[in-house]
């Protein structure tokens, strides 16, 4: 992720929950914080307790962010943020749970015909393959509730689109033939089918290589006849960090309500 990536990150993220950007200059910008951020982000259980037991005034706080130490002024006061900064990981870890789920709707130009929206569900998730190493593969995939049509890159798709969280003035949904819960197994299926096809020389390497070192744990210990508790936690380690796996962790979802053509694939 590359800074200006996660200068428009911020930016989005401080705009969907609704903190105004008080001062943006060259290399920084400053952000008001609700209530409810100050709360996720700044860690002040204490103060927010006493608040509300005294019935104060709130004094949410306001964050500097530094994106580009090249450009920013040396006196400004803020956080450097770049891709390994807590902040911004936590910030990530805000965004999921507050994302989790969503229902938006295209805005369409403005029409008096009704223009009519078809119900898609979508789902961003990451098949990871662990052993010893790691293979990370993302899928954002999009499923009409009408006709059952899968697409991949939806998340791509949908970033082009403007979308709203209100059903524009002119349009009208239509009802779904696909419920919500069978289109999310649907597209569980296509990720298990996309995990069978895919190509498992990993798994055998990866088990080639534990093999091998517990051939010289063996060797090690051979001239024992009773091993010590050493040799069990090493080979216990050695299963651990070479067996193959695969993990699948859903990121996010939601119901998307869109125009016939909006979505090509």
């Amino acid at each position: 992720m590359q800074q200006a990536q996660i200068s428009t990150f911020l930016k989005r993220f401080f705009q969907a929950t609704n903190c105004p950007i008080i001062e943006e200059k060259n290399g920084y910008f400053t952000v008001q914080l609700t209530v409810e951020m100050d709360k996720e982000l700044m860690n002040r259980p204490f103060y927010w307790h006493y608040l509300e037991k005294t019935g104060g005034t709130p004094n949410p706080m306001k964050l500097t962010f530094i994106t580009d130490s090249k450009e920013a002024p040396e006196d400004v006061k803020g956080e450097w943020i770049h891709f390994g900064s807590p902040r911004l990981h936590q910030i990530f870890a805000a965004t999921k749970k507050m994302s989790s789920y969503i229902r938006l709707y295209e805005q369409t130009a403005a029409s008096k015909a009704n223009v009519p929206l078809h119900p898609w569900i979508g789902m961003n998730v990451t098949i990871s393959y662990i052993c010893d190493k790691k293979k990370d593969q993302t899928y954002s995939l999009g499923l009409h509730l009408i006709n059952g049509r899968i697409v991949e890159n939806f998340q791509e798709q949908l970033e082009k689109i403007h979308l709203t969280p209100k059903i524009p003035d002119f349009c009208f949904t239509i009802t779904p033939l696909i419920t919500p819960k069978s289109g999310l197994t649907r597209l569980k299926h296509y990720v298990i089918k996309k995990i069978e096809e895919d190509d498992h020389r990993w798994a055998e390497e990866a088990r080639e290589r534990m093999n091998a070192d517990l051939a010289l744990l063996e060797h090690f210990y051979e001239d024992l006849d009773e091993k010590p508790s050493v040799y069990w936690t090493e080979k216990k380690a050695i299963q651990e960090l070479y067996e193959p796996r695969i993990e699948i962790e859903v990121h996010n979802g939601g119901i998307f309500y869109l125009s016939s053509d909006s979505i090509i694939h």
